[in-house]
């Protein structure tokens, strides 16, 4: 039933629908500014993954913290 559920015919229907609803005008600034959100997206998922993996190195790579009274605490 919804085999080849879209086709190219259908893209060319949806563009049209758009182009007459929003106006040949508006879709080169709605473009530009759709392009924009997504560049800024792709750099703050970026920051977040290096964060993430900045976090992971320092926590693998710190030595564990020695208890008080214990014998590392009284040489200081």
């Amino acid at each position: 039933m919804l085999r080849n559920a879209l086709e190219p015919w259908h893209i060319l229907v949806v563009v049209l629908a758009v182009v007459v609803l929003f106006g040949s005008k508006k879709l080169p600034d709605t473009a530009r500014a759709l392009g924009k959100s997504m560049r800024i997206l792709k750099s703050e998922a970026r920051a977040m993954r290096s964060d993430g993996a900045d976090a992971a190195g320092t926590e693998a790579s710190a030595e564990p913290a020695a208890a008080p009274g214990s014998p590392a605490d009284s040489r200081r």
